[in-house]
């Protein structure tokens, strides 16, 4: 069956479709990932996003049952260039046809995923939609442009309630603002017992669980729309250790006074070099994210930037001068994508372990 993707600009590409049959309506982005596109589809961070593979081939080694980023995918589309109707790996238990079919995510394949990845870098991330080829192409069009993206993704994708991922070791509340299993996986490793709280939690009722530790999870959308994590944050910090990862970055970017703004087609991909500015180490890293903490707001902070990206000087880490707080705007957990920055966790640990000695 034919298949429509249509962006905001008029542009129109015709595919085959497969996974679910739905018609919808998200943000087109890229990622250059060349492995890793079950980690990546459910990895909330996409929450209403479609997801263009630059990878010329998606689904020749399947879905298995340990990779998974959530159980519940958010993403609102694939596209890709090639869709490989037979997947051949030891590990596989479902194709990515099926996987797609069962979590209601449409795919569209055959397309020039060259010409629509060049023209998101030249005019950036847009507003867009897959339809079937039958539809009525005005109509679906004026669709889009009525379309307003929603601006309440992490409320769509947190926990709703707390709940435990037991350990013998530190005590480590996990905010969740669209988690990746991999943030708990990398914490379990380390024997920290987890308590893991929705995106609105309070500071009080944080403290009270009388934590070794804070992580700020990943997750999807404008830090700014999150005032309440913000204010959390503020509360907290000083008090408790902090380590935050993506949006967890960004959030505690706001809550120290610096400000972010929207990138014009974002870090998407396994292949990212990062230098850390004290050592001069440089790491590959795992990135998804669309918005960045601002250079010229540091200044006029408490915080010291960490990290830079080397390919456009943006800043990916983040360190308060006084409290025992950091972030990094990468992925050190990876899944997908190198191992290179795992020490961050171990950090973590350290700072937690330095911070109960002194008190």
């Amino acid at each position: 069956m034919k298949r429509l993707l249509i962006l905001e600009d008029g542009t129109v590409f015709e595919g085959e479709a497969f996974g679910a049959e739905a018609n919808v309506f998200g943000e087109i982005v890229f990622t250059t990932s060349m492995t890793g596109y079950q980690e990546t589809i459910t990895d909330q961070s996409f929450n209403g996003q479609i997801i263009t593979f630059t990878y010329p081939i998606v689904g020749n080694y399947g879905i298995n049952r340990d990779d998974h980023e959530s159980i519940a995918p958010t993403c609102k589309g694939v596209v890709v260039k090639e869709h490989a109707r037979r997947a051949n790996n030891w590990r596989n238990q479902m194709t990515l046809d099926e996987f797609l079919k069962r979590k209601g995510i449409p795919g569209i394949a055959g397309i020039d995923t060259r010409a629509l990845t060049k023209k998101l870098r030249n005019h950036g991330t847009m507003k867009a939609s897959m339809v079937d080829a039958g539809d009525q192409l005005h109509h679906a069009f004026d669709q889009l442009k009525a379309t307003v993206l929603p601006t309440n993704q992490v409320q769509q994708v947190s926990t709703v309630s707390p709940y435990p991922s037991p350990g013998v070791g530190r005590n480590v509340v996990v905010i969740d603002f669209g988690l990746k299993h991999s943030i708990l996986r990398e914490l379990s490793r380390r024997e920290c017992n987890l308590t893991v709280m929705p995106y609105d939690t309070d500071a009080k009722t944080i403290l009270d669980l009388a934590p070794d530790g804070v992580m700020l999870t990943n997750g999807p959308g404008d830090p700014q729309d999150v005032p309440e994590a913000i204010e959390m944050i503020q509360q907290i910090q000083g008090k408790v250790p902090i380590f935050g990862i993506c949006l967890g970055h960004q959030l505690f970017a706001l809550a120290n006074g610096a400000n972010t703004y929207k990138m014009k087609f974002g870090h998407r991909g396994l292949n990212h070099p990062v230098r850390e500015i004290a050592t001069g180490r440089i790491d590959f890293t795992s990135q998804n994210h669309g918005f960045a903490v601002d250079e010229k707001s540091i200044d006029a902070t408490k915080l010291m930037v960490t990290h830079v990206e080397v390919n456009d000087g943006t800043i990916e880490g983040v360190r308060h001068r006084h409290y025992p707080a950091f972030s990094v705007q990468f992925h050190p957990d990876a899944a997908p994508g190198p191992h290179d920055a795992l020490h961050l966790f171990d950090e973590f640990m350290e700072m937690m372990d330095a911070w109960k000695e002194q008190a």
